[in-house]
């Protein structure tokens, strides 16, 4: 037997001699034949084979398909010389009738079966692990010589006649440090996979403990090391089991294929190909990708909604990046609570000024496109303004539905939780993803607060209730619009507005958000959330991410989003609305502050729109 310190090297002909000729003492090829493409092997009746591959190109993330032979044929010309499928991995699974029944070294003897079955040969993760290794980030399973774990996980592929499965994933612990570089050397090698589907908390895959995979062996993490998940060719194994052929045969995972084709050299790539991380939430541990180039779109259109016409200081509020880690948090969300409504006219009826409904109900309108789940909750005394304008917007078009509307009604301690969760239950939380814009948000004395330092507590249901709560609810996430530190979720920079802010000192909200959105006008960052929002999803890295990499890209959908974005023409219309209803300007905070003598939304709404 030869043992596995000097196979790294060996080139893919000797290897799998040694494996046809059972001379090698290794459970698993994972670095064997470093540089070069392994593969999955998954062998069916012919008469399952076309729809087998038609389910292979539509989750091509688990199913990179390399080669289908012809019934009958154990060679794969283009993938190796001097091959033969019967014998060339080190174990097989044989399935009838979607039960494994056996392992063997060979497949010899069922040659007669094989005339009328068809081989595929799908990429392989093992690929990619030399590659990542050039970057200077371990490979744990090659370390500690185990074979990679392998995990089921809850996300459906897409079906397709009788193949209907789950995707299989696999991990590999990455230093938190080194999660980029780890992106990056694998997203564009596609054949093997390509980039993560996931990275941080496996329950958010449906899987429950790290230390029991479905297959492979159990990896040790070291400290600093975050749990990154591949897409998995063992999916093609489940998909055999679901189909329930007579008669089946597989690889047994972890005992690939090896081929005699390299990995492609790496190429240079635009900013639309290269992906980047981004840590999303802390618990649970989520990081999201997005290409550089919407990146740097939504960086841009952060800088374009800091601008401060009021020069009330609000440049000493803003934090970098918080309106791009905001929106991917937002994108990954399945059901959004917004709330808004600030009462600064505390003398008249109503009290509401124009900043707030308009970016709320743009952020709504994109989220709605992207068919989220979304409602809005606002004061009990405001119920029948806010559902006159949201019936008004959907008459203009601004909303594809009316937005259900809801009211906070505190009536004990345990409020907050009720309302947020089904039957207060923190594992059960309706919502995702809270936003509150241009909201009042209240002091560290307890009292809500306009500008002018005038309380007007009396006019404030207390959803900031909802907020703090979230922050004791996993997987529950917050952000906070405003543009001046008295709103709701600001408390994230409240030193701030203390120190730089007129009447910061008084005012300065105390509840902080997540992620906190800085704008010269609240609303102006509302837009920014929806423009955002198309960016991240008309994005190809960020739609396969969110995705898990299995079905189709929803990039045909793009002409539905665009219809959500805001514009100058929804915008008028809106306001023409809010005064209608006797809504007023804000006095420091208007919709109509100028920017080179025009209101903001006439110059920077096509100039967003550039963006896009």
């Amino acid at each position: 037997m030869i043992l596995t310190g000097g196979l790294k090297s060996l080139l893919p002909p000797v290897l799998r001699r040694m494996i046809r000729c059972n001379r090698l003492s290794i459970s698993n090829t994972s670095g064997m034949a470093e540089g070069y493409k392994q593969a999955n092997v998954i062998i069916l009746h012919k008469s399952l084979a076309d729809d087998f591959e038609k389910f292979c190109h539509a989750n091509n993330g688990p199913l990179p398909l390399l080669y289908r032979s012809k019934p009958g044929d154990w060679k794969c010309p283009s993938l190796s010389s001097d091959s033969d499928v019967r014998t060339d991995c080190l174990q097989y699974r044989i399935y009838e009738h979607g039960a494994c029944t056996g392992t063997v070294k060979s497949l010899k003897e069922y040659s007669e079966q094989l005339k009328d079955m068809v081989t595929f040969y799908l990429g392989c993760s093992f690929s990619f692990e030399k590659a990542v290794q050039n970057t200077d980030v371990p490979i744990r399973n090659v370390e500690q010589k185990y074979n990679v774990s392998m995990y089921k996980t809850d996300v459906p592929c897409y079906s397709i006649s009788t193949f209907c499965c789950n995707l299989v994933v696999t991990m590999r612990p990455i230093p938190e440090n080194k999660l980029e570089s780890a992106v990056l050397a694998t997203s564009e090698l596609k054949e093997a996979h390509g980039a993560p589907v996931h990275i941080g908390d496996p329950g958010l895959l449906g899987i429950k403990e790290l230390s029991k995979p479905d297959y492979g062996d159990s990896v040790h993490l070291h400290s600093g090391d975050i749990p990154v998940f591949w897409a998995c060719g063992v999916t093609g194994i489940e998909a055999v089991i679901s189909c329930r052929a007579p008669l089946a045969f597989t690889h047994s995972p972890g005992c690939m294929f090896i081929t005699d084709l390299k990995n492609d050299n790496a190429t240079e790539r635009s900013s639309k190909e290269v992906p980047q991380v981004y840590c999303i939430s802390q618990d649970p541990l989520h990081y999201s990708l997005v290409s550089a180039e919407a990146a740097q779109k939504i960086k841009t259109l952060e800088t374009l909604i800091g601008i401060d016409p009021g020069n009330r200081g609000i440049i000493h509020l803003c934090r970098q990046d918080e309106l791009l880690k905001a929106c991917l948090s937002l994108s990954h969300a399945q059901s959004v609570l917004i709330t808004t409504g600030f009462p600064t006219h505390f003398t008249y009826e109503p009290p509401e000024e124009n900043d707030g409904p308009p970016g709320a109900l743009a952020i709504a309108a994109m989220l709605q496109a992207l068919e989220k789940e979304v409602a809005i909750v606002t004061d009990q005394r405001a119920m029948h303004l806010n559902k006159k304008i949201i019936e008004e917007a959907v008459q203009l078009g601004i909303l594809k539905r009316p937005v259900p509307l809801l009211s906070y009604p505190r009536e004990s301690a345990g409020s907050p939780l009720m309302f947020l969760c089904e039957n207060g239950n923190p594992t059960r939380p309706r919502f995702d993803h809270l936003v509150a814009i241009e909201r009042a948000g209240m002091a560290s004395d307890g009292n809500y607060y306009n500008a002018r330092k005038v309380n007007i507590k009396h006019l404030v249901d207390p959803i900031d209730e909802l907020f703090l709560a979230a922050q004791t609810i996993p997987g529950v996430t917050t952000t906070g619009v405003g543009d001046g530190g008295n709103e709701l979720g600001m408390g994230k920079v409240k030193d701030a507005v203390k120190k730089h802010i007129t009447n910061g000192d008084v005012i300065a909200c105390a509840v902080e958000a997540d992620f906190t959105v800085v704008a010269g006008v609240s609303n102006w960052g509302g837009y920014a959330i929806a423009c955002a929002l198309y960016l991240l999803n008309t994005c190809e890295i960020h739609d396969r991410y969110l995705r898990k990499a299995v079905g189709f890209p929803r990039l045909s959908k793009r002409t539905v989003w665009l219809s959500a974005l805001p514009s100058v023409t929804k915008e008028e219309k809106l306001l023409q609305t809010l005064v209608k209803y006797g809504v007023r300007s804000g006095k420091t905070a208007s919709l109509e502050m100028e920017v080179d003598g025009l209101p903001f939304y006439e110059t920077h709404l096509p100039m967003i729109e550039k963006l896009l």
